[in-house]
């Protein structure tokens, strides 16, 4: 397993790292001990940056990776969760809430201290009271050694412009960004010379566009429009008659940026967290990868975006 630093954290983060959201259940329906055989071996297999959330299955994702977590070690990983978003259009950002949502969250996790505490989805935010109230109270918390980093997480792109623009060096010290550096989208890399310069760790996720880019498809409730699913399906297809996976080729794509310092995968399968792990070891099919990139031009930075009107990006496709 490589390891890259997370922006200035002093985190070594593994280049793979493991998304939580399956064990609750996000994606299918989940054996609880089958995720937490997943979390052992993710673990066993290097992975070492670990994210959850409230949100993922109203509590179970943070419930059943507790329960996986009591058996491993503490200084064998970085862990990372969320506040902010608890239920389908729940949100609270407020200082009074962050306090209850961390308590809550280490109970649930078993765990007295939190690496990387993240504001979630922000495009649903007021960004002023991100920049005036949330961050703030996430500092403090910083400060009492709650936690040991503080991130923002969001889909469109500009809302990490939109508050790092307006907060001081060292407040953020990490992005979570997901469905924007895949084979079909990379809008995310021209940022990254933005970010680099405020000393802001990159985490990417959902390197197979939570679906888009994989045999079985994506979930019903998957925010991409036709063209994108359908030519994202051309893509699948066209790699599974040739013998191949398009989900190898979409972790290998992504994890070869060197300037993005991890990239998130979920599963609650031990068998497909091995695949994942094995495919960073194998060689890239670069011609393979060059004619499925061929067949994504259509679709090449096609985005879908969400949020409140003023936190969206301009939709292109």
């Amino acid at each position: 397993m490589q390891y890259r630093p997370l922006g200035q954290t002093g985190l070594q983060v593994s280049v793979l790292s493991y998304g939580s959201s399956p064990l609750g259940g996000v994606f299918r329906a989940t054996d609880d001990s089958e995720g937490i055989r997943t979390v052992h071996t993710a673990v066993d297999l290097g992975i070492n940056f670990i994210d959850t959330s409230p949100y993922y299955g109203a509590t179970k994702s943070e419930t059943v990776l507790g329960k996986a977590l009591r058996e491993i070690k503490r200084d064998r990983y970085y862990l990372a969760t969320k506040i902010g978003q608890y239920d389908h259009g729940v949100f609270d950002f407020s200082p009074a809430r962050i306090l209850t949502s961390l308590d809550e969250s280490c109970a649930r996790l078993g765990v007295d201290y939190i690496d990387l505490l993240q504001c979630h989805d922000i495009e649903f935010a007021d960004l002023n009271q991100i920049v005036n109230e949330t961050l703030p109270a996430l500092v403090k918390l910083r400060e009492e050694g709650r936690i040991g980093h503080i991130g923002i997480t969001g889909l469109p792109l500009k809302v990490f412009t939109s508050i790092l623009d307006r907060t001081g060096p060292g407040i953020v010290d990490t992005i979570l960004s997901f469905c924007r550096y895949e084979l079909n989208d990379t809008a995310l890399d021209s940022l990254i010379p933005y970010l680099r310069g405020k000393g802001v760790g990159i985490i990417n996720a959902s390197p197979t566009g939570m679906g888009l880019l994989s045999d079985r498809g994506v979930p019903a409730w998957h925010p991409a429009p036709k063209l994108m699913l359908e030519t994202a399906r051309r893509a699948a297809d066209y790699c599974k008659a040739v013998g191949a996976d398009i989900a190898k080729l979409a972790i290998q794509f992504a994890t070869q940026h060197p300037q993005i310092a991890t990239t998130l995968v979920g599963t609650a399968s031990p068998e497909n967290i091995r695949k994942n792990v094995a495919y960073l070891e194998e060689p890239i099919d670069f011609e393979l990868m060059g004619r499925v990139l061929d067949i994504l031009r259509p679709i090449k930075n096609h985005n879908f975006t969400r949020g409140r009107p003023e936190n969206r990006d301009a939709l292109i496709g």
